[in-house]
């Protein structure tokens, strides 16, 4: 059974829009009446679709999956890398504003697109977020990616704040679908027009960033009574600060919080929190194994990726994904205080970039907070910071650093310290 006619049987009233918000409303029912036309592209091609969470893009994703397409979701925002997306994606297609353009003859022989195409499935093509070189092309099979979603879950109004190009904003899009949900199209994704969605729609969930969340409190959070119909916020994509975590809960005592846990290339995972306050998480679910070795973490997943179309396999032989990410251990449950590829070696001693953040977010007037490593020619490398301050506030640098003296070993204190602008991606995420 296709997949459209699939979601179909699952719903209640197909009829009822899954999509609103933003002028666009959308129902199953009219994606079936619509047809849209890609009988000229064929099973296993690959046709990147720049678009957003709109009904014109929504449609057109349903009608490639059943096509048995391999789709690269592109948004307007990356545009400036999507050159190289349409070459380390090996595209065939191009679609933009409805328009389809063909863009090369004859199916490259990549390995990994021929298993697909043998297969008879559709795939999905994401892309790394390209924080350590360029961003890997990473293939999914689109039955295995779907295949999380057959558990029935709650349905939420939901606020798709993820993009397009995301698998957190994909894994909404789905969960929604699967499960006779309504998903909202954001009107923006700056504090006052995630507050007045929330207030216009009834939104219940937001899934958002914590880079997000940390400008929400700098701008100031609603009081829960602006807000009534908010019951669950959940973040990922990146490590989430304690100052930031305290903040919203208890700006919001009556709103559950989630932490996320997941990555392109294993999807989202189910994770267990232990607080709505804390960091602590289990992971787990089914099809997932985790271990940790030298305090690494390591997942196996069973609805993994296929593997990337431009890079070496990241799975090592019994199929153990090393994630980079450097973790504390209580029992089960799980603390990320890092990543392996940021550990900064000063004079033979690690210093946590997390750990200088943490400390510099708590100073009076800082909202947002960046550490990197540099080449020193006396320790080998030395601690840099970059902080940015609250609208209209001025910092004492000295006041900072004496701040910051008193919280940190002397290794870890920042050898320079710059005041300016944090760099925020598309995608919410600081760079």
């Amino acid at each position: 059974m296709r997949l459209l006619q699939t979601l179909i049987h699952r719903v209640s009233a197909p009829e009822r829009p899954f999509l609103a918000g933003n002028g666009h409303s959308l129902s199953l029912s009219a994606v079936a009446q619509a047809g849209i036309d890609c009988q000229d592209i064929a099973p296993g091609e690959v046709v990147a679709l720049i678009g957003d969470f709109d009904a014109q893009s929504i449609a057109a994703l349903l009608a490639l999956i059943d096509r048995g397409a391999v789709i690269m979701p592109l948004t307007e925002a990356s545009a400036t890398q999507h050159e190289y997306f349409l070459e380390a994606g090996h595209a065939d297609w191009l679609i933009h504003n409805g328009k389809k353009t063909r863009l090369r003859q004859g199916l490259p022989e990549q390995p990994l697109l021929q298993n697909l195409r043998e297969r008879g499935h559709a795939g999905l093509i994401l892309f790394s977020s390209g924080s350590t070189g360029r961003p890997k092309a990473i293939l999914h099979d689109f039955s295995r990616f779907l295949a999380r979603y057959d558990t029935p879950r709650p349905a939420w109004i939901t606020l798709n704040f993820l993009l397009f190009d995301h698998i957190g904003g994909l894994n909404t899009l789905f969960h929604t679908l699967y499960n006779n949900g309504l998903v909202i199209r954001p009107s923006g994704r700056t504090p006052a027009a995630v507050v007045d969605d929330i207030q216009r729609h009834n939104i219940q969930l937001l899934p958002t960033t914590p880079t997000f969340l940390r400008l929400w409190a700098l701008e100031g959070m609603p009081a829960p009574s602006e807000i009534p119909s908010l019951r669950l916020i959940t973040y990922g994509t990146e490590r989430m600060d304690q100052h930031t975590l305290s903040l919203l809960a208890e700006a919001l005592p009556g709103v559950n919080i989630r932490q996320t846990y997941g990555m392109s290339e294993l999807g989202i995972l189910r994770i267990r929190t232990r607080s709505r306050d804390g960091l602590w998480m289990e992971v787990g679910g089914e099809g997932v194994e985790s271990k940790v070795i030298d305090g690494e973490l390591y997942l196996r997943a069973r609805n993994r990726m296929e593997g990337y179309l431009n890079a070496a396999s990241p799975f090592d032989d019994e199929g153990w994904y090393a994630t980079r990410d450097i973790v504390e251990c209580d029992g089960p449950w799980l603390r990320i205080v890092g990543r392996r590829d940021t550990l900064i070696n000063v004079g033979g001693l690690k210093v946590l970039p997390s750990e200088v953040e943490h400390a510099a977010l708590q100073f009076p007037g800082i909202c947002l907070a960046r550490v990197e490593g540099r080449s020193n020619p006396v320790t080998g490398m030395h601690v840099e910071l970059l902080c940015q301050p609250e609208k209209d506030v001025s910092i004492d640098k000295k006041a900072l650093l004496r701040h910051l003296r008193t919280l940190l070993p002397p290794h870890a204190v920042p050898a320079r310290l710059v005041l300016g602008q944090v760099p925020v991606g598309h995608r919410y995420k600081q760079l």
